[in-house]
């Protein structure tokens, strides 16, 4: 049963994926990666927000306030198209050589989530429908079965960027009035509504909390059983098959 200071604030699809560097088409680990990213689909209304996770992998979940990471929406569409064209394959020119194609983005993880409030503060929840048995990608990029962070949403009014992160004063989000207002004039604030994440440059962080959601929470996000024919990553995200490599998908490896 769930917690009586726990409301659901939005739910729906998450995707996680990877893309190799430019000419690297056997990815072994992180040197191997230029960019992580997470894909939210919200139930709820017709919009697709793809995100980058900045140090290319998730805060390890367990670890309970320790791992703070930056990550940013890079793009907003109101379908999926946009989306899945942006996680392809970018080859520069026709007569551009393979070594200088940037490959496709790979899938690395499908599921459900939830955005919560809790007491004074907002998470983002998720529990993974693919890979069924986790594997060598999902430990190097850390998607865990489920996980718990709490997000926090920056001001892009306030404070400057830093050594390690941060958009630069014209990349960040310009949000409408209604929205700005719910900093308060503070540095931080939580993710709602989740509108703010309807933006793009909307800079967050993901805090680690914790890697178990039912005893964090008392909530279950009820995962389908999905199959390579069945799977949202096709249906909903509308990834055309062949375009992206999903092996890392559907069982576990990095290639």
């Amino acid at each position: 049963m769930a917690s009586e200071d726990v409301r659901t604030l939005e739910r729906g699809n998450i995707y996680f994926f990877y893309r190799p560097k430019t000419g690297e088409t056997h990815p072994e680990d992180l040197g191997d990666v230029q960019r992580m990213y997470m894909v939210l689909s919200p139930d709820e209304k017709a919009r697709y927000r793809l995100a980058v996770i900045g140090r290319k992998r998730l805060p390890d979940p367990a670890g309970k306030g320790r791992g703070r990471f930056w990550g940013f929406i890079d793009q907003v569409a109101g379908a999926p198209e946009p989306i899945r064209d942006e996680l392809k394959s970018l080859r520069p020119g026709p007569d551009t050589p393979e070594e200088g194609k940037t490959p496709a983005a790979r899938p690395v993880g499908e599921g459900v989530y939830r955005i919560l409030r809790h007491k004074d503060h907002t998470h983002l929840v998720y529990s993974l429908e693919l890979p069924k048995r986790p594997g060598e990608a999902q430990d190097i990029f850390r998607v865990e079965d489920e996980a718990s962070y709490i997000i926090i949403v920056k001001n892009p009014r306030k404070g400057g960027r830093s050594a390690e992160s941060g958009l630069g004063e014209g990349e960040r989000a310009d949000f409408p009035a209604d929205l700005q207002q719910a900093f308060h004039g503070q540095d931080f604030g939580s993710a709602e509504p989740p509108d703010l994440l309807d933006y793009r440059g909307a800079e967050f962080i993901l805090i680690s909390a914790s890697e178990d959601i039912s005893r964090e929470f008392g909530i279950d996000l009820q995962p389908e059983h999905e199959k390579r024919d069945t799977a949202d990553i096709f249906t909903d995200l509308k990834l055309q098959r062949g375009a992206n490599p999903v092996k890392p998908l559907f069982e576990g490896t990095m290639v």
